[in-house]
């Protein structure tokens, strides 16, 4: 069951966040990390290519992860 405080993963936000941004910063994108998380400026387009990259890189983690513990 998922938390309303924060998730299954404490920690997992702030990681996600943090990739959000390094893949953000690659790809150009005018946005900073601070206190206020807004996206507003940044077309369809950008923010789809983030998230799109997002993904790409979690779905190589877990692939990496369970390559790692299978015999």
């Amino acid at each position: 069951m998922v938390s309303s405080k924060g998730g299954m993963v404490p920690g997992a936000h702030k990681a996600l966040d943090d990739m959000k941004y390094e893949i953000a910063a690659e790809l150009g994108l005018p946005v900073h990390q601070a206190s206020e998380d807004y996206w507003g400026d940044i077309t369809n387009y950008y923010t789809g290519k983030c998230g799109g990259q997002m993904t790409r890189r979690l779905v190589a983690m877990a692939q990496h992860s369970l390559s790692q513990t299978s015999p």
